[in-house]
């Protein structure tokens, strides 16, 4: 009788300790950490409105976070192959993205944007990039977007893992690609000779993709009570307002 209730109560104490176990384990996020003011590198440490969200959302859900850097083109492999949970970069819902993910609700809205070299007169918005060779993130959506355009076939687009805003300021392209919110902080931040060319041509909302299976499920389920806490209480609000100057998380 006695064996039977320390068992009983051993199995009791496993089953309620469960759950913490599963939180003690740390969220593996991965971001490319080139891609201003969203994630960076400086002086060797891991910043930007990125990483301030990630590390608010491990505080409200009790969990350490674990980044990992890679070029942006490989982030979604790491993704599937479980080498993380999640994506923290910008990622964009789209309808090809949710066929393989599942999304958390979107926590920044924002807009395609065309940038040019400053004094360029011949773009002004993005109907005015038929002949032109345009810049895009690889892997990115911008390039989709721009293959959605009409006038598709006259576009030459040009992939970059990083530094497309130097060979636009170059002249090496005529333009290129992508979130407002982003250029508009390189336009400020960087000594390059940039501007915006044209209101947003495409509207965008950025939410965090896990893995489609039961544990992604409930990953992607358990970053969402937290992202709602950080919205209800002026978080997201107030990271957004450091880095931008604006609410970029509400639609």
């Amino acid at each position: 009788m006695k064996t039977l209730l320390i068992n009983t109560l051993l199995a009791i104490s496993l089953f309620a300790s469960a759950p913490l176990l599963a939180q003690d384990k740390p969220l593996r996020v991965g971001m490319s950490g080139q891609y201003f003011p969203f994630t960076f590198v400086e002086q060797d440490e891991l910043k930007g409105f990125e990483v301030d969200v990630m590390n608010a959302l491990g505080k409200e859900m009790g969990r350490d976070i674990q980044y990992e850097t890679a070029n942006f083109s490989g982030l979604f492999g790491m993704l599937q192959s479980g080498r993380i949970d999640t994506v923290a970069n910008q990622i964009t819902i789209t309808d090809e993205r949710k066929k393989a993910y599942v999304f958390t609700d979107p926590y920044v809205y924002d807009g395609a944007q065309v940038v040019t070299k400053k004094g360029n007169t011949e773009v002004r918005g993005v109907e005015d990039l038929k002949g032109k060779t345009v810049a895009v993130n690889l892997g990115s959506n911008f390039e989709a977007l721009l293959e959605e355009l009409p006038y598709a076939d006259q576009i030459t687009i040009k992939t970059y893992e990083s530094n497309l805003e130097r060979d636009t300021a170059l002249g090496r392209v005529d333009a290129f690609v992508m979130d407002r919110v982003s250029a508009s902080q390189i336009i400020k931040e960087k000594p390059l000779p940039l501007e915006l060319a044209g209101p947003t041509f495409s509207q965008i909302t950025n939410a965090y993709p896990f893995q489609d299976t039961e544990a992604g499920r409930a990953l992607r389920d358990e970053v969402n009570k937290a992202l709602e806490t950080l919205r209800d209480n002026g978080t997201l609000a107030s990271i957004s307002e450091k880095w931008f100057g604006t609410d970029i998380t509400q639609p």
